[in-house]
């Protein structure tokens, strides 16, 4: 054999003995590693005797403890105290929330249990740990449930956005939420908590993987996962709270595709109806405004010098200082003249003395952003010279989206001074619209309601209306204004004239019919005359009303307005054309004798919008004004009226999301934005700028004299 033949011979022979060693070593390791595991495994066997669930049963158990979670929050709204509510339907809610999947076909239910499980995957994952998870959350849920049902106990609200602020500076306000007997909630909920861990406990111990969702041992890949799996659900939920309450987004129209149906009025009546996690995300993040192209400090600075300048020629001519009076704002329930609603033919008048007081002082038509409903945001209008116009689409209630988390709200009864000289008064619920907690915001010493703190005096009910009457309203306010200061500021929310209307009164001798040919029908029929007989009541009260005012020997003025149109008149509503009409309503500014301006008649008054009334009123007093003032009295004259786009429709809470704010001139004829002429345009460039520093921006206002009424 050659030499070199030999060598490779050698080589090959020693490499195939490197590979049988290598073989033999990796057999042995593998032999080793195997043994380890079957130790390993053999312990965990004898630690953990059971096999781990199966991942279908994580997934229904997963859905189970979601189903719970809903029901437990749920209940924390459904069960303290019930009030009647205004518009509540039978079997919305309680049990009703869950059934009404399969008698309504509403999954609002369902639409709660998805929020509940984007929440519930992220903490799982997070902590990857199932039972640890279900533990945490059912906790959490319990927790909120009580907070919930203490805080309606207290205050007939449920859990608002705004309360997070306890979290904060003011943790030690949330033991204004604690009612007394607090000790049973609370040992209930500890005693449903240790049922529901128990169980859990007890699932878990039969559970081989101890809740243990992801088990890879690579640390980069089991962090990776668990993070995107966090963060999906999170950006899911993020994204909802963001856009479900932009009217026509796709948060908002999947939300009503399910069947959340927004009764913003009542916060209790909303997380009821809706579930309290739907309605709490509902407030989250409203569209207030759009940010004006020109905001800034600098900007603001100059719109208040502009309208500085602007009091003070108005001023020139004025004499009066408006705070020297008592000034009246009266909001009367659905008050409007039935004798305008298109097609309706009606036996006699049901409003004669407000009629003859129209003619004798400032007055006029009052165009209302709501039919049938949204009477807080007219009495927001009248307070805060602000008008809806200028909000976006998706805010569609100021008391509910925007008061509770603003840091500024100046509204009119402030120039009065001190709180002791703004008082309320709303013969019905003190939640309604969260009057009690923005009025108190506002800067009201009392408000006067029939579930206090501050209750109202006189209660009387006409025949068998379910509602207090407007005299008695009236009677309550009088007794203050006759012993009080002689300059107040006085807010009336009456309550006589709301909807529904079931044949409440005695003696009642009015009739209605259709002119269009198509007679109405009985319900609609029945409803019109029995609001017809109101109108006549509030009619005569108010009258009365006027004459005791008349006899005190101080300057008083009252600012007298129907909200809205009741919802009743389903045959005019059907025509589009009459949207203008069902939108209208009567208003009056009146002086008693006393106050030197008794039958002034104010020019520009045929027509008018609620964020108009208090500079209308200065002018009817001959009041000297602030640069504020001085604007909205500048606006006055180029737009007499404004409102949101309207619709036919009962006041929901979904305003229309395209289409042209309404704009009156002096003849009640619409204008068209585009064909306003420059002067018109700055000064709906600067009211934008106005309220958008007030709602949203940076309160640079705040820090000047544009709200201040000269000394």
């Amino acid at each position: 054999m050659l030499p070199q033949a030999a060598a490779a011979q050698g080589r090959t022979s020693r490499n195939n003995r490197n590979v049988d060693d290598g073989s033999r070593q990796s057999s042995r390791r593998f032999r080793w590693w195997r043994k380890v595991k079957q130790a390993d495994a053999a312990e965990l066997a004898a630690q953990h005797p059971h096999r781990p669930f199966a991942g279908w049963l994580y997934a229904i158990l997963f859905v189970v403890f979601d189903i719970i979670t809903v029901i437990v929050l749920e209940v924390g709204v459904s069960t303290s105290s019930s009030r009647v509510e205004l518009s509540n339907p039978t079997g919305d809610v309680g049990i009703g929330f869950v059934t009404k999947m399969w008698r309504n076909l509403n999954f609002v239910f369902v639409l709660n249990m998805l929020l509940v499980a984007l929440l519930y995957i992220a903490l799982m994952m997070l902590i990857n740990r199932f039972w640890t998870a279900t533990a945490i959350l059912l906790a959490l849920a319990i927790v909120i449930a009580a907070i919930e049902h203490f805080k309606i106990e207290i205050r007939y609200e449920a859990v608002l956005p705004a309360d997070l602020n306890f979290l904060g500076s003011n943790t030690g306000n949330m033991l204004t939420f604690i009612p007394a007997g607090a000790h049973i909630v609370i040992l209930i909920a500890l005693a449903v908590y240790a049922v529901l861990l128990t169980l859990i406990l007890v699932l878990r111990h039969f559970d081989g993987r101890r809740g243990k969702l992801i088990r890879t041992n690579n640390l980069g890949l089991n962090l990776a996962s668990r993070l995107i799996m966090v963060l999906l659900p999170v950006l899911g939920f993020a994204l909802y709270c963001s856009q479900v309450s932009t009217t026509d987004s796709w948060a908002n129209k999947f939300s009503q595709a399910m069947g959340d149906k927004p009764s913003m009025w009542d916060s209790v009546y909303d997380a009821q109806r809706n579930g309290p996690l739907v309605a709490f995300t509902r407030q989250l993040n409203p569209s207030i405004m759009t940010k004006p192209e020109n905001y800034s400090e600098e900007t603001m600075k100059e719109v208040a010098a502009r309208y500085e300048s602007e009091a003070e020629k108005i001023n020139a001519n004025r004499s009066n200082n408006l705070t020297d009076s008592t000034v009246i704002y009266v909001l009367s329930e659905s008050f409007s003249d039935p004798t305008r609603v298109p097609g309706l033919k009606v036996n006699k008048d049901s409003m004669p003395n407000i009629r003859s007081i129209k003619e004798n002082t400032t007055s006029g038509l009052m165009l209302s952003s709501g039919y049938g409903g949204g009477t807080a945001n007219l009495e927001y209008m009248g307070l805060t010279g602000l008008s809806m116009a200028n909000f976006d689409s998706s805010l569609t209630s100021p008391y509910q989206q925007l008061v509770p988390s603003q840091h500024w709200t100046p509204t009119i009864n402030q120039m009065w001074g001190a709180p002791a000289n703004s008082l309320g008064y709303h013969p019905y619920e003190s939640s309604m619209y969260s009057r009690a907690t923005n009025y108190k915001k506002f800067g009201f010493s009392h408000f006067y309601t029939l579930t206090g703190p501050d209750v109202i005096k006189y209660q009387d009910k006409i025949d068998s209306s379910p509602y207090v009457s407007d005299k008695s309203t009236y009677d309550s306010a009088l007794e203050d204004i006759r012993s009080g200061k002689a300059n107040q500021f006085i807010q009336l929310i009456t309550m006589q004239n709301h909807m529904p209307y079931h044949q409440w009164y005695a003696n009642n001798d009015y009739t209605a019919e259709s002119t269009t040919g198509t007679p109405l029908e009985e319900d609609e029929q029945t409803s019109i005359e029995t609001y017809q007989k109101g109108v006549e009541i509030t009619d005569q009260a108010t009258a009365e009303f006027l004459e005791e005012l008349d006899k005190i020997d101080k300057p008083i003025t009252v600012v007298f307005y129907g909200d809205h149109l009741p919802g009743i008149y389903e045959s005019a509503s059907k025509d589009d054309n009459n949207s203008l009409a069902l939108h209208l309503t009567d208003y009056f500014i009146w002086s008693n004798k006393a106050s030197g301006t008794q039958g002034e008649k104010i020019d520009n008054a045929d027509y008018s919008s609620p964020n108009f009334f208090v500079a209308q009123t200065a002018e009817h007093m001959n009041a000297k004004v602030s640069p504020y003032l001085a604007f909205l009295t500048e606006m006055h004259e180029k737009i007499s009226a404004m409102e949101p786009p309207v619709v036919n429709q009962i006041q929901g809470w979904e305003r229309i999301p395209e289409g042209q704010n309404i704009y009156l001139d002096a003849s009640g004829d619409p204008m068209n934005e585009d064909d306003f002429d420059e002067a018109t345009k700055q000064l709906l460039a600067d009211y934008r700028l106005i309220q958008y520093d007030i709602t949203a921006g940076e309160g640079y206002l705040k820090n000047t004299s544009f709200m201040n009424l000269p000394q």
